[in-house]
């Protein structure tokens, strides 16, 4: 069936696609865009990948398709909550002002992975200036403030197209907003993440003094979506009898205010007396160079992944194909796609179930069987065959709407 799938795309004129999402950073809808994109350009269509840029870091890895730094003015004021909205405001303003300037390319099709550029394109719908959108949800998030919660619904409503990445987020839709969106996977680049060593491997893990044994890997920053308290009590627990054990933990840049739980994970660092920093106990390193995560990924014993909410969980499969073995929630969307014996399941609002999950992924006995079983899953997950679905899905988008402008 993919077969016929892709042989249909390539018979058909190529697409000028764009592609808009929310951050040049590393976090996972930025990288499926990414991902998404390049194969849709190796697939033969012209795809440009947007994203604001008001500090004009650019993209934190050079892309194989065309990219779009999308400038605007930096946002500073009083208040986290404020912060926020201001923010999302001059995100969704900046990506309007840009469209809306003359001489801008027009493309067949728009596809945004987020509400920042989800709102900004349902305004361009509104004013005539393109002729709708495709929206990703990789998740949806629980807002206090009322604008920021405005936005995320008029983010995934407007939409012509709606997609999601699991099966999770698309019963959650259907269920709770009467919406219905199609399901269109993840994949990963076996060609960079791999289990094989490489000598960067050594000289990265003594710059970042990885030195414990074992070394346990969480990616996502500290927020309370990624449960990184939780993962601090049960690394807790675990080194009472482990006392060489080490807690990695990278990423973290988000749109989003996290200030108040960071905190509290800095209070519970000081209250047993943990002092992060190279070669400690505790290791924070903020966003490592895309370059190195590959080898990241291989310094580490086992990957500790009990989010609490996840739209997919693309580092999953990234630290999977490495070679390493992965401790994850009992919970959607993992137990779509994790099956029997592939990972150390846990439930995450229980330290002590995810201490255990960290004995359990790195007992001698079961190590080997977790490597093999994500190998084989990892295995199972292709950006291309992700583009192939998304070509189907843009087609039958745009003809829908040739037909509707004929009516």
């Amino acid at each position: 069936m993919r077969d016929a799938i892709s042989s249909f795309n390539a018979t058909l004129p190529s697409l000028n696609i764009a592609m808009l999402t929310h951050s040049v950073n590393p976090r996972g809808g930025v990288v499926h865009a990414l991902q998404l994109s390049e194969s849709l350009q190796d697939a033969g269509h012209a795809v440009t990948l947007f994203a604001p840029d008001p500090q004009q870091k650019g993209l934190f890895r050079a892309p194989r398709c065309e990219f779009v730094s999308v400038p605007g003015a930096v946002v500073r004021t009083g208040t986290a909550s404020v912060d926020t909205v201001a923010m999302v405001h001059r995100r969704i303003e900046d990506y309007i002002d840009y469209f809306s300037q003359p001489g801008v390319p027009q493309y067949d099709l728009y596809h945004a992975q987020d509400s920042i550029s989800a709102n900004a394109l349902a305004t361009l719908t509104e004013r005539g200036i393109i002729n709708g959108f495709v929206r990703t949800v990789h998740h949806l998030d629980q807002f206090d403030d009322p604008q920021l919660h405005a936005w995320q619904e008029r983010g995934f409503r407007q939409a012509a197209q709606l997609l999601c990445v699991s099966k999770l987020w698309k019963d959650k839709l259907r269920n709770e907003h009467g919406i219905t969106a199609e399901v269109v996977g993840n994949g990963v680049d076996l060609q960079r993440y791999q289990p094989q060593a490489a000598a960067r491997d050594a000289t990265l893990a003594q710059e970042l003094g990885m030195t414990g044994s074992p070394v346990f890997l969480a990616v996502g920053g500290v927020e309370p979506r990624k449960n990184t308290c939780g993962i601090l009590e049960a690394f807790l627990r675990f080194r009472r009898t482990h006392p060489r054990a080490q807690l990695v933990i990278a990423g973290g840049a988000s749109l989003l205010d996290h200030r108040d739980y960071q905190q509290a994970f800095n209070a519970l660092l000081r209250d047993h007396q943990i002092s992060p920093g190279l070669g400690e106990a505790v290791v924070i390193l903020g966003q490592v160079a895309d370059a190195d995560m590959p080898s990241l990924f291989r310094c580490a014993d086992a990957l500790l992944f009990p989010s609490l909410k996840e739209g997919f969980g693309l580092v999953v499969l990234e630290a999977m194909a490495c070679g390493v073995p992965v401790v994850v929630s009992r919970i959607a969307p993992f137990t779509e796609y994790l099956k029997g014996g592939s990972c150390a399941w846990v439930e995450p609002e229980d330290p002590a179930s995810i201490a255990a999950g960290m004995a359990y992924a790195c007992d001698p006995a079961i190590n080997p069987k977790l490597r093999d079983a994500g190998a084989d899953i990892s295995q199972q997950f292709s950006w291309m065959q992700s583009a192939q679905r998304h070509l189907s899905i843009y087609r039958a988008c745009l003809a829908q709407s040739k037909e509707i402008s004929y009516a």
